[in-house]
């Protein structure tokens, strides 16, 4: 094989190969939404999933799948906006009363829903609720994230 004028012996051609793979590799985002009650964690589990999420967060990141993620602040704090006929209705609290709530998410990339599906398997929040796994729509025209 010729890259740029120069011939590459076999192992290059395979180092070279296996980059490009690496670096062009085709992923999906996908969203993973943690539900659980809300009022059933201690003070002092919520800090101790704090620190491992934060821990797992990190481990995603080293395998560069780690996008964003964040807990949620209660439903408490929530506030809801319906529009009807150009007017807006906003009420206080979520939209809906369940049994869990949305307590808060992991944006990460994977190769497959499967693959998805492994890694939502391993997020601490999972033990007291249920966690979605979603995959996201790109949509042309939208702007970058601003980085943080």
């Amino acid at each position: 094989m010729k890259w740029s004028g120069r011939n590459l012996g076999k192992s290059r051609v395979a180092l070279y190969v296996c980059v490009l793979a690496y670096y062009t590799r085709q992923t999906m985002q996908y969203m993973l939404l943690i539900y659980l009650d809300e009022n059933s964690l201690s003070e002092a589990q919520r800090e101790q999933c704090y620190r491992d999420s934060a821990g797992f967060a990190r481990q995603l990141h080293t395998k560069r799948q780690y996008v964003s993620a964040a807990p949620l602040y209660p439903t408490s704090s929530a506030r809801s906006v319906r529009v009807k006929n150009g007017k807006a209705m906003v009420t206080d609290g979520p939209f809906a009363e369940t049994h869990e709530q949305l307590g808060g998410f992991f944006l990460i990339e994977a190769d497959s829903i499967e693959e998805a599906t492994k890694i939502a398997e391993q997020i601490p929040a999972g033990k007291w609720g249920t966690v979605e796994v979603r995959p996201v729509l790109q949509v042309e025209g939208l702007p970058q994230a601003a980085s943080a």
